[in-house]
């Protein structure tokens, strides 16, 4: 790969906003803890509302539903019988900024209004300079000024349709119109807080190549690598480093340019876009907040197994480049995972290691998204969890999801609380790349007590000792089995979920089941059920949250 070029480059700079403008923000609304926020408690980072832990229950809309305010008034009958407490909407800059300086704030209002109006709260999405890699939410007059605004190239000098991140114009643009929204959201919403947080662009990368080949890039990639990035990746693991994998082979050197510190080929230009997409976006995060400090996060589009840099959108917060982001966008509350893989749980799981909230904005709409959603709040303390296009399925209503928002939204001061004291447990089998399924025990160590946990199968036509070959399969067929579950006291725990068997032991003493109550729903409010026992234990014996629906049991244990 030749990187010559020009021996100047365009840097990008991070806009430094003075401690004065910082104050007259903050002034606007407030105390800072009055709006949306992350605050750490015991063993949790909680997102805090109106000054309680509150769990995103959440769904993102399609691309263009949010266009207009008749496509987007259609959606809330659907919304409201998933029990959604959250929905995610974008905002578009081709339509926000239509002429350059002149701003039309409807498209923002409207889905502002009509959540108030429906009860909902608000996730914005910034449809900026990027989209899925590419640029094709900017403003007409961007997109017809290639000089001013300048593409993306690949190897042989074609012109991408993706904006160079490389660009001071491009970034200052980019940020005048995103400073805007978050000024205007200040303005409307400091006190109501209907929006929560801000997504930053959407799903970066480069496609269909590993890197920006344009003149800026290539001067960009003669300047030296920044000490930030390199006192990073000098402790980060090689193994799920990529930056410090490929700097361990060039030598381990103190300085260099990128060439010269991590090589010339695609893994090593990689790393390059990494850092600077990351500046760019922590330049950006650095002007809204300047305006209205709410939690900012991006979201990633997922490397799959095998594909090279380019094949998935390169540079972007991707699992082995997450150190490179730490250091390159320290500003940003979260880096958030799209997960449409089968194995969900392992690819949340890297994203724990981040030391930020977790929160996965974009998942499948399957019938396996309650069980992941329940794994994730419980075993990976989530902010909250939200299914991509969630209006599209007018038969939701009906199934797993929906009945477990309504319960989650019931519960959250009691799953707060119990993410903060480590006390609580997500329980799912784990699926494989390839769509098999391990149903080995799992097992839950609360106080004396000793739970042995085990899972209801999927459907006997799809078997689990054979790979799903179709992909486009996206987890369907597989077995709905999983769930939470919380301590409530001393040998006492409440568990939620389906296809769920528990039986207890302890080391010294027989275990036996004190008291089993069933809770179910009921016009949409769940409440005390029945008392189990007999059959519905297994004379005592165990706790059978059985496949097909959604249950909730409040168990209580003695040893005898």
């Amino acid at each position: 790969m030749n990187f010559a070029g020009r021996t100047s480059s365009v840097r990008i700079t991070v806009v430094i906003t003075s401690v004065f403008t910082v104050a007259i923000a903050a002034s606007a609304i407030g105390k800072s803890s009055s709006i949306p926020h992350f605050q750490t408690t015991g063993a949790a980072t909680q997102l805090i509302v109106d000054g309680k832990p509150f769990l995103i229950l959440g769904g993102e809309l399609g691309n263009s539903t949010a266009s207009s305010e008749e496509s987007l008034q259609s959606v809330w009958p659907t919304l409201e019988a998933l029990h959604l407490n959250t929905v995610l909407a974008p905002v578009y800059w081709e339509q926000l900024e239509p002429t350059e300086g002149k701003f039309d704030y409807t498209l923002v209002d409207s889905p502002i209004d009509q959540a108030r109006a429906h009860h909902f709260k608000l996730v914005l999405l910034w449809f900026g300079v990027w989209k899925n890699s590419m640029s094709t939410y900017v403003p007409a007059w961007v997109k017809q000024d290639e000089k001013r605004f300048p593409r993306a190239e690949d190897q042989e000098g074609n012109r991408l349709d993706i904006l160079s991140p490389f660009s001071q114009v491009t970034l200052e643009t980019d940020e005048t119109a995103f400073a805007s929204l978050m000024r205007h959201l200040r303005e409307k919403d400091s006190s109501r807080h209907t929006v929560l947080m801000v997504q930053a662009e959407n799903e970066i990368g480069m496609l269909p190549k590993a890197c920006d080949y344009s003149d800026l890039a290539k001067s960009a990639m003669n300047d030296a690598v920044p000490s930030q990035l390199l006192d990073q990746i000098k402790t980060s693991n090689p193994v799920d480093s990529a930056a410090a994998a490929l700097w361990r082979q060039h030598g381990s050197p103190t300085s260099g340019n990128w060439t010269e510190v991590f090589g010339s080929d695609d893994a090593g230009a990689e790393v390059f876009m990494a850092w600077h997409y990351a500046q760019f976006i922590e330049a950006l995060v650095k002007a809204g907040k300047a305006e209205y400090p709410l939690p900012m996060y991006v979201n990633v589009a997922l490397n799959f197994p095998g594909k090279k840099p380019g094949q998935y959108p390169a540079g972007g917060a991707v699992p082995h480049l997450l150190d490179v982001w730490r250091a390159g966008a320290r500003d940003l509350d979260a880096i958030s995972p799209d997960v449409y893989f089968l194995d969900f749980g392992d690819w949340t799981a890297k994203y724990l290691a981040v030391g930020r909230p977790l929160f996965v904005p974009e998942t499948m709409r399957t019938e396996r998204a309650a069980a992941n959603a329940l794994f994730l709040i419980g075993a990976q303390n989530a902010i909250g969890f939200s299914p991509f296009a969630i209006e599209s399925v007018p038969d939701w209503p009906n199934e797993l999801l929906g009945q477990t928002y309504g319960l989650l939204g019931q519960l959250m001061p009691e799953i707060a609380q119990a993410q903060s004291e480590g006390n609580i447990y997500g329980l799912l089998p784990h699926v494989r790349a390839d769509g098999t399924v391990d149903f080995s025990s799992q097992t839950i160590h609360i106080g004396d007590y000793i739970l042995t946990v085990t899972f209801d199968g999927p459907s006997p036509a799809f078997p689990t000792t054979q790979p799903i070959a179709d992909p486009a399969m996206r987890g369907r067929g597989l077995p709905t089995s999983g769930g939470l579950l919380y301590v409530t006291g001393p040998g006492e725990y409440t568990v939620i979920g389906t296809g769920v068997k528990i039986r207890h032991s302890a080391d010294t003493e027989k275990v036996g089941l004190l008291s089993v109550d069933e809770w179910t729903c009921r016009n949409g409010r769940w409440s005390h059920y029945r008392w189990l026992n007999g059959d519905q234990t297994n004379q005592g014996r165990e706790v059978h949250l059985y496949p097909g629906d959604l249950k909730m049991q409040r168990v209580k244990l003695y040893q005898f």
